[in-house]
């Protein structure tokens, strides 16, 4: 028998979740945790950000676009 389908979640759903938890109820482990998983991705996110950043400016170089 098939699962069923979650739909999909829209693009920022989780980190506006995140951004609304109560810390109060959190302990000093939990929220340690937490300061180390958002550290992780702000550098997931630092990466890719690169990564975009490269690709623009390779496409830009290639057909000559520069920044006034």
């Amino acid at each position: 028998m098939d699962e069923p389908v979650e739909p999909r979640r829209a693009r920022g759903d989780a980190l506006n979740e995140a951004l609304r938890e109560d810390l109060d109820l959190q302990g000093v482990a939990e929220l340690q945790d937490r300061i180390a998983t958002l550290e992780t991705e702000i550098a997931r996110t630092r990466l890719h950000l690169e990564k975009k950043q490269a690709g623009r400016a390779a496409a830009d170089a290639l057909f000559g676009f520069r920044d006034n």
